[in-house]
């Protein structure tokens, strides 16, 4: 135990020293562009140099130009400007919109032209392109770079959550759907082969909230999770995820994780459990659904806590499935008729095997279902 508690601070000295960088790397590129580091005078001067060029095609041709047109500097100016910079673009657009109204008046050869409701759009634009500058100046995400940041984010969740490839006689496969078809879930699964490849350690984890609410706290903690698979014994894995989480004292603190550890070569499995939901084994020879239940109370909830694992065995063409309660929960049923539901649909895949059932049981069992839903599915082929 003194090793692995070891190996376990040598970990997290690592992983704080990565973060840090991490950070460093994004206040550079980020939040100094907003504090003088980076300079956005030739976005500046650009937009400047086309409100003249708006109003000078306004007074040629009203017809075909109107006030309103200079909403597009200003819209553009929130997203690429700082706030100070921005005010400054708003001042030469009020001014030229002021000239316009000067010598078009409020009518052009019939038409309505500059009106107290183009200066109401105008003045509206103006305060929604306020309103993105502030926001970005806050979070420090220039708008050509957050694009890129949070899509490497959620590559990074994606790839955390490979499964590794097993050998010849095993089939798995994971899917993953957050809630409301974002992007960011608080569902996750770490994976790893242990002793020489011999052993398959597999986690998932509901991470407390949905979606984008619980999308960085899934990154953090699978980025830690997966750092102490394979670094502690199976039975030290829960302990010391549940001590990690403690430690960071959040508000919604608490998860269930489920951990598989599967021999490869006998199909001999221990469950151990977080709070979490039992997994189901099909039984090949009896085409009957066993719920494996593990006992354990909830990651970051209390320290000391122990958790008791449950066994058992994968047959030729038997199957396992490990899953959230997204998946079998909802507002008009309990989670009993939920897994149910599941695995009825599943004996529909018996026949014909268990590849690419993964997604389709999600989309049969909780399709329009406001919540994170991830399943797992391995099996030993017959």
């Amino acid at each position: 135990m003194a090793r692995s508690a070891r190996r376990l601070d040598t970990y997290l000295a690592r992983y704080r020293k990565a973060v840090h960088r991490a950070r460093v790397g994004l206040r550079k590129s980020a939040v100094d562009y907003f504090r003088g580091d980076g300079s956005d005078w030739i976005a500046l001067a650009g937009l400047f140099l086309t409100i003249p060029a708006l109003m000078l095609a306004t007074l040629a041709a009203p017809v075909w130009f109107a006030p309103e047109a200079l909403v597009l500097p200003i819209v553009a100016g929130g997203l690429l400007l700082r706030p100070a910079s921005l005010l400054g673009l708003y001042a030469a657009a009020a001014g030229a919109l002021i000239i316009e109204s000067a010598v078009l008046g409020p009518y052009t050869e019939g038409m309505a032209r500059v009106t107290p409701g183009t200066v109401l759009v105008v003045a509206a634009c103006g305060l929604f392109g306020l309103l993105i500058a502030q926001f970005r100046a806050r979070v420090g995400v220039p708008w050509r770079r957050g694009g890129t940041m949070l899509f490497d984010l959620r590559e990074r969740i994606r790839a955390q959550s490979a499964l590794p490839a097993l050998p010849k006689g095993w089939h798995r496969e994971m899917a993953l759907r957050p809630a409301g078809g974002q992007s960011f879930s608080g569902d996750f699964v770490v994976a790893a082969r242990t002793h020489g490849g011999r052993t398959l350690e597999v986690v998932l984890t509901d991470v407390s909230g949905k979606g984008m609410d619980a999308g960085s706290r899934a990154l953090l903690l699978s980025g830690a999770f997966g750092g102490l698979l394979g670094s502690l014994p199976p039975h030290g894995f829960l302990p010391a995820a549940n001590g990690y989480l403690l430690r960071q004292d959040w508000d919604e603190g608490f998860a269930t994780s489920i951990h598989l550890v599967l021999d490869l070569d006998s199909g001999d499995y221990e469950l151990l459990s977080a709070g979490h939901l039992p997994a189901l084994q099909l039984h090949a020879g009896s085409g009957r659904w066993e719920e494996k239940d593990a006992e354990g109370p909830l990651l970051g909830v209390y320290d000391g806590a122990e958790f008791h694992p449950v066994k058992g065995t994968l047959r030729p063409g038997d199957v396992l499935m490990l899953f959230t309660d997204g998946l079998v929960e909802s507002a008009d049923r309990d989670i009993a008729e939920g897994i149910d539901r599941l695995t009825g649909e599943a004996d529909r895949y018996v026949t014909a095997g268990f590849q690419g059932a993964a997604w389709h049981l999600i989309e049969a069992c909780a399709k329009d279902v406001n919540d994170d839903r991830a399943l797992l599915l391995i099996s030993r082929n017959g």
